[in-house]
């Protein structure tokens, strides 16, 4: 592919990661056993940080859930989605790459380390912002980190099978290398 081409296939595939993102949250609902429901935002914003990178990966998922957010009816949450969910796709993004080079752990294994990180720095970010921002108060906070705990769990495991699936194909490898 023609290198002056590169940057705008990784935008226009940022574009689509953001709508896939915001239609998989707003849309793709299982209820959980927390009395809430999982939905599989996560699974794209870490599949966009893996494929897309930290800069395309952070803009795909960070946007998408925000979107999500505004259009769920949820405005006061949406600078807060936008940097958690953004920071789980940067962080999901180095991983992959830092450890498969490394010849000490296969990528697999880092994938796992990698989205098990984002999806904590997802359950502390907004139990925080909750607590500080929205003014829920620190105590009360609390009760959204079982829900999100069992959503970052659904969104790793989930994430992990899409990108099991990818790997394998041109596009993993037109990305990824």
């Amino acid at each position: 592919m023609e290198k002056n081409r590169y940057p705008l296939l990784k935008l226009t595939t940022a574009a689509v990661m953001i709508a896939l993102t915001c239609v998989l949250t707003m849309v793709v609902r299982i209820p959980s056993p927390t009395k809430g429901y999982i939905n599989l935002g996560d699974c794209a914003v870490l599949v966009s940080g893996w494929l897309l990178g930290p800069v395309y990966g952070s803009l795909a998922g960070g946007v998408g859930s925000a979107l999500a957010d505004l259009l769920s009816g949820y405005p006061v949450y949406v600078p807060g989605t936008l940097i958690i969910k953004g920071s789980m796709a940067f962080i999901i993004s180095l991983f992959p790459e830092r450890f498969s080079k490394s010849g000490n752990l296969r990528p697999h294994f880092s994938f796992i380390v990698g989205a098990v990180i984002a999806e904590s720095v997802m359950v502390l970010g907004y139990y925080l912002y909750a607590a500080a921002i929205v003014g829920k108060g620190f105590l009360p906070a609390l009760a959204s980190v079982p829900g999100n705990v069992v959503q970052g769990a659904a969104g790793a495991a989930g994430s992990y099978f899409l990108m099991n699936a990818l790997r394998h194909t041109e596009i993993a490898r037109l990305y990824r290398g």
